[in-house]
């Protein structure tokens, strides 16, 4: 079953919004799941990159994350099913798919962001990195174009795709 992780956001004098993410710097996705099977909750986050691989029992597939359920024991797999989708000033404050998963077995019900991101100025193009979006809004100053920059009102949602 695809599933995306959708963001919303202000962006004011930034754009191309995204997670810093290369095989050197992996980017970690944290996320709350739940069984489909039998609705268990893991009771923390875990977490999932982009370059990492795991063997699936039984098979030879493999799956960036592989959990099996203490409750129902059955196996569930997650992969990313494309490079995320940078977040620009056209899609502020509406809602955009910015990674999607293929999922089997289970659900994320939650995100939690934790690593930097990165963006660059709308004016000159300057990048700006380790933008940490934790506190749901980020806020720097472009020294060439002479302007303060920021990232508001940042909000989570994970979807069917």
């Amino acid at each position: 079953m695809p599933l995306a992780l959708a963001l919303s956001a202000e962006l004011t004098g930034v754009t191309d919004l995204q997670p810093v993410d290369s095989p050197d710097s992996p980017y970690i996705y944290s996320f709350k799941l739940e069984c489909t099977s039998c609705r268990e909750t893991h009771p923390n986050f875990v977490d999932l990159t982009a370059y990492e691989m795991h063997d699936l029992s039984g098979s030879r597939g493999e799956a960036n994350f592989v959990w099996r359920c203490r409750s129902c024991r059955r196996e569930s797999s997650a992969s990313f099913k494309a490079k995320p989708v940078p977040y620009t000033i056209e899609d502020s404050a509406k809602w955009k798919n910015v990674v999607e998963f293929e999922v089997r077995g289970l659900e994320f019900t939650e995100f939690k962001v934790e690593g930097p991101w990165t963006c660059k100025s709308e004016a000159n193009g300057a990048i700006f990195e380790e933008v940490d979006l934790s506190q749901g809004e980020w806020f720097d100053y472009d020294e060439k174009a002479g302007e303060e920059v920021m990232i508001t009102d940042v909000k989570w949602q994970i979807r069917r795709s």
